[in-house]
């Protein structure tokens, strides 16, 4: 077997593990699909006999790709939220692997929030156990700042995912955000989002939109950031959207002839709608378990 053979079946042996790094990282199946084909050429271009561990140097080159797509698509959106300074915590990141994957659909909308180095430093943590000192070059960092990097990562997805204070007051204030929509009430609807609220579609769903503004279905587009803006993208153009529960946080859901057509996720800090993200691709909606009540919420 010469070099390219061996190369190929390597890179195809750790494929899937691979996508998932890269999907977890860039919460796009397409990005994530771009990234590793990035890893491949460059793959292509190494010398196979300066590579003693393939899978790993492959996570490493997919996990940069990842990081430098992070920073662009940073570098290209206006009006960015202001993140702020955490207080140091005792957590020990070492402890607490495995807690990104029980926090449920509204992860990647509160992952979009964190700066790239610390969504990587998460990512390969706690969702891939990867050591700090494997991912210490890779954010171009010391192990001692990545373990930094991660654990603050870890505050804001925690303290994103808490309920605030409970469930009940969540799935009150996803109510209260359905009954302004339908009601067209923009001061009540700005009243429910943060500030510096984020409202994300994806294509499909952008798409269905622009196709039914004559039924005054939800102005979408791929990212629109601030509550005032994302009030007038709902206000009057809820009806017919249900309040849901999707895997196990109160969300809402648009519904025909019984099947889930859209889900929205909600993420939730300090009392206020902090993000928004609209799920109509077939692939990722159906991932979710979503729970639709049986009829729109009414106050």
């Amino acid at each position: 077997m010469d070099d390219s053979d061996w190369l190929t079946r390597q890179f195809n042996e750790t494929r899937d593990h691979l996508r998932a790094v890269a999907h977890r990282m860039l919460g796009s199946a397409s990005e994530a699909d771009d990234a590793l084909q990035e890893a491949w050429l460059k793959l292509s271009r190494a010398d196979s006999r300066e590579v003693n561990n393939v899978g790993g140097w492959l996570t490493t080159v997919v996990a940069r790709v990842c990081l430098d797509m992070l920073r662009s698509r940073r570098s290209r959106r206006e009006g960015a939220l202001t993140l702020v300074g955490d207080a140091p915590g005792s957590s020990n990141p070492e402890t607490e692997v495995g807690l990104a994957d029980a926090i449920g659909p509204a992860l990647l909308v509160v992952l979009d929030m964190l700066e790239p180095q610390e969504r990587v430093a998460f990512v390969l943590h706690d969702m891939f156990d990867l050591s700090f000192e494997e991912i210490a070059p890779i954010v171009e960092r010391t192990p001692a700042a990545a373990r930094q990097l991660a654990s603050r990562a870890r505050r804001r997805v925690r303290g994103a995912a808490a309920p605030a204070p409970g469930a009940g007051a969540q799935g009150e204030l996803v109510r209260a955000f359905l009954a302004a929509s339908r009601d067209g009430d923009f001061q009540r609807l700005v009243a429910v989002l943060s500030p510096g609220v984020v409202l994300r579609a994806d294509d499909l769903a952008v798409r269905m939109s622009a196709a039914n503004q004559r039924h005054r279905a939800p102005r979408l587009a791929p990212e629109v950031r601030g509550a005032a803006l994302v009030a007038d993208a709902f206000n009057g153009r809820t009806h017919g959207v249900s309040t849901a529960v999707i895997d196990g946080a109160p969300g809402a859901a648009w519904a025909m002839a019984g099947q889930v057509r859209a889900a929205w996720v909600f993420a939730i800090a300090g009392g206020q709608i902090t993000a928004i993200e609209v799920i109509m691709e077939p692939g990722p909606l159906a991932e979710l378990d979503v729970q639709v009540d049986p009829a729109p919420a009414t106050t």
